[in-house]
Parts: structure tokens; sequence; C-alpha cells
């Protein structure tokens, strides 16, 4: 989040910049109340200090909320969220939010009168969210607002247009940074400071052998160029297409399932901070001219898992989202690798080896559970200035249309959409990491840690049996593999074998 003092310290820097503005500043002082002025001074602020830029399409906080910076800046000001909240001031703003979420949408409509305060924090789009996807789950026809969107579907006769005052209402003298940035992730251009490394290595027409030994097998991510060229999908899948040949067919969004039609008429009108993405691992069953017209790379077309037939975990999803979805930071699942083919749009990638956590992310001691920034875009706005310094310095690239980016098991990955993005996923073993997959599925909270098929205690055992059958002796052959590996790691190197650790001098016998 922001912090306070990384606010006052940017207001008392704008301060000491526009002494020389003052008169200029005056005059747009009679053309807007003050409150929108200082909430608007501040958004310049970070435009032109720290390179944040909104969006063109961006729309000012409803209620005029302002970063708490503000209010240290604004001497006698006293912040509305208090005392409209009474004892509740004293709850942090996650919390009073987590108390609203409990309530339903006629309580939370009644509380919006209660006074100025609850009446921003009961409009706080993600409550309404959270309503319409329990309640409507994907029945419903985005209006631009959540609120909006359970009124018309709730209560059809009700004009939207005039939902009344409290939906527009601007509160003087709110300040919040929770709310406020909540806001500002929702409307901020991606930095071009963000997007201007690229260190992946890129590679076009490399053998199959060639990408095992480099890439595979050293457990390293690399960009692939030109190996979708045959692929029918690169040609065929737009709005129009996928609409077309999946019909009334529903895909999985978030926690519900939705027409496309439907989520294209989301994504088209949708500014918030995590937008709902379409991530289905059944399309190719639900809709078969789709599993047709795209084939694995052939760098990725041996899957052991693949021995398990219909009982094998989800493994391949197509993905689709508006400019600003993605993935927070994740593993894979189950400790695979994967690839990532892009068909329409552009992807940011973020990836960090499996012995570095990504600043800001805080996964349990078992792995089980992943704490992290609330948006992609937060993360980067907080974050990604540090691995600067970093030995250790993050992978990065942007993946376009056309191009496969592979992910070795155990990388941590962040995926943000530049544009409107179709993308096909898929989760794979190889030999390379089959003795990975079957260590991290014999875990003793495996109950917890695998995912994607509903027998996640005996997968192990079925996978391992199969495997067995299926390529005898296959792993006896890579664990004595690997034990030579190890022992070879462990012989001393020419120079360690010629150097006296006691005395550190070369020591020769002849």
């Amino acid at each position: 989040m922001l912090s306070c003092r990384s606010l006052l310290s940017r207001a008392i820097k704008k301060k000491k910049k526009s002494k020389n503005k003052n008169k200029k500043s005056a005059s747009r002082k009679h053309e807007s109340p003050p409150h929108q002025l200082q909430e608007l001074e501040d958004v310049e602020e970070e435009d032109t200090e720290e390179g944040f830029s909104l969006k063109s399409s961006a729309r000012s906080h409803s209620h005029g909320v302002q970063p708490l910076g503000n209010f240290f800046c604004n001497p006698g000001s006293i912040n509305s969220r208090n005392t409209g909240l009474g004892s509740l001031q004293l709850l942090s703003d996650e919390l009073v939010l987590d108390v609203l979420g409990f309530l339903d949408a006629t309580h939370l409509g009644v509380l919006a009168t209660v006074s100025k305060s609850f009446c921003v924090f009961t409009n706080h789009e993600p409550l309404w969210r959270n309503l319409v996807l329990d309640n409507l789950k994907g029945e419903f026809l985005f209006n631009g607002l959540w609120k909006s969107t359970y009124i018309a579907a709730c209560y059809p006769s009700f004009d939207v247009e005039n939902i009344g005052v409290f939906g527009r209402l601007r509160i003087r003298d709110f300040y919040s940074d929770y709310l406020f940035q909540s806001w500002l992730c929702a409307n901020l251009e991606m930095k071009p400071e963000w997007l201007g490394r690229d260190n992946i290595i890129r590679k076009k027409g490399i053998s199959v052998e060639e990408f095992v030994l480099n890439f595979e097998e050293p457990n390293k991510p690399v960009l692939l160029e030109g190996c979708l060229d045959s692929w029918v999908a690169l040609e065929n899948w737009d709005r129009d297409y996928l609409v077309n040949v999946s019909g009334n067919v529903q895909f999985s969004v978030g926690p519900v399932e939705m027409r496309l039609e439907d989520y294209f008429r989301y994504s088209d009108q949708v500014k918030e901070e995590r937008p709902l993405y379409l991530f289905d691992p059944k399309f190719a069953q639900k809709v078969s001219i789709l599993g047709s017209e795209f084939e694995v790379p052939v760098y990725f077309r041996e899957d052991l898992f693949s021995v398990l037939g219909n009982e094998r975990p989800d493994y391949r999803w197509v993905i689709i989202g508006p400019a600003g979805s993605g993935s927070s930071f994740h593993i894979d699942p189950n400790s695979t690798s994967a690839w990532n083919a892009v068909i329409k749009g552009s992807k940011k990638w973020v990836l960090f080896p499996p012995d570095v956590v990504p600043p800001g992310v805080h996964p349990s001691p078992d792995g089980a559970e992943v704490a992290c920034p609330v948006s992609i875009i937060e993360w980067f706005m907080n974050f990604y200035g540090a691995t600067k310094n970093w030995k250790k310095r993050p992978i990065e690239c942007i993946c376009k249309a056309g191009e496969v980016i592979f992910v070795p098991n155990g990388w941590w990955h962040l995926v943000i959409n530049l544009e409107e993005s179709i993308a096909i996923t898929q989760n794979y073993v190889s030999r390379r990491n089959l003795l990975n997959v079957l260590d991290f599925l014999k875990r003793p909270n495996a109950s917890t840690l695998v995912s994607g098929t509903r027998d996640r205690v005996n997968l192990h055992d079925k996978f391992k049996n199969a495997i067995e059958t299926s390529f005898p002796g296959t792993i006896d052959q890579l664990m004595q593999k690997a034990e030579e590996k190890k022992a070879e790691e462990k012989k001393p190197s020419f120079w360690d074998s010629v150097t006296d650790s006691k005395v550190g001098a070369f020591k020769f016998s002849f």
C-alpha cells in the first residue's frame, strides 16, 4: 500500500517545486472545488515525479477519496472517514470492508444513508462484485459498474441510470490509502520502465535436443519464436470467430461460468483493480473445433501425465482477458513445467528462479498458501523497483502473438495482459521433471498442495504405477542418473584437488 510517509514526502517535493506556479494554480481554483483540485494535483504530481500516468478512459474517484498523505498536508482538516464511522473508526479500512461483506444488498443500501463515510464504504465496487458473482453466478450483463449490474438484474424495473445521489456523491476531506489505491491501480497505465527490461533468451528454429540441453535440463526460461506458424488458431481466433463457434457454451471465469459474448461485454467496460479472467481447462471438450486448431509445439510433446488418460489433473487452458488482467505471483501446480502461447495480444512476464522469493510475496512454510499484493499493478508500484539492485534479477519479457514462453518448474512468475489477449497454456511432465513431480505428489500435505484433480491423495501412486507400466525401468534409470549427478557435483574440481585448504597454497604430488 502507499505509505503515509511516501505520500507526504511527495507532497513536500511538490510544494517546493510549485512555488513559482501559485499564480497559475490560483486561476484554476475558481474552476473546480478545492478538494477536487487537491486530488487532481496529487495525481499530476505522481505523473511528473514518479512517471505515473492514468488511462485515457480513467474517471475520477466517484466519491473524491484522497490518499492519506494529503490529510497531513492540510492542517486543521478532519478526516470525514473517521467522523462518519463512529466507534468503527478504530478498524482498518480492510476490516470495515470485511464486516460489510457479510451484508446483503438491501442492508448495504440502508447503511449508505447513515453517514457520508458509510456511503463511501458501502459503494465500494468489490462488495457489489461479490454480490453479483455469489447471487447471479454468470447470469448477468455487466453495466459498467457492479452495483448497477446487480440492481439491473435483481430489479429490472429500476432505472439504473438514476441509482441516486449516493452513487455519485463527492465527499470532502475523505482520506484513505486503501480505497484510493484501489482506484489508482484500476486506472493506472503501465510505466515505460516496467516494460523496458527484456532479458530473456530468445530462440527461433532450434532443435528439440538443443531445447532440452540448454533450457529444459538446466531449468531455464526461454522465449520461442516461429513455432506456432502452422496453428489455424493464430489466424482464426478473434472475438467474432470465438463467439460464433462457442454459441451458448459457458466458460470458467473466476468463480462463475459465462458465455463468451457476455464476458466480452464485461471486458469492454471493466475498470477495476483485478479484472475477471477467463481461464477454462475444458475448452477443447466444450467446443471441439477449438481443440483441433492448435497443436502442442514440438518441444513439449513428451507429456508423461498423459499415461493417466482421463484421470490426469487439469493441464491445459484457454486464457482470455482485457488489458490489466493476469495472474499474480505463483508457481505452477504439481511441480510441473509449462508453456504459454499467445494467439492475440501481448503479455508482460516477470519470473524469479525457485530459490528467490519475489519481493512482497510471502509463501506459507508448507507452500500451501501465498500472501501477495492485492493486484498486479500494486506489486509493480510498490515492489518492482526493489529488484533493480538485486544480484539475482528477475527474467523479464513481453510475449507477443505467435510467440511461446517456456516456464520451468518451480519458477515464480507474474503475468499481466498489456492489451486484450487470447492464449493457450499447458502444464506438462517430461523425463527431465518426472522425479520432481513424483516427490511433490507424495509430500505429507499432498491433499492440500496437489491441484487439478479430486483424488489428490492417491495421485502419486496412480501416476507412478502408470509410468512403470507404460515405461518400465524409466524411474529407476532417472534415479540412478540423479545419484550419479549428485556424486559428480560433490567431486572436487582440479583446482580444489591441488589446493591445500589449510594454508591456501598449491601442493603438487609427483
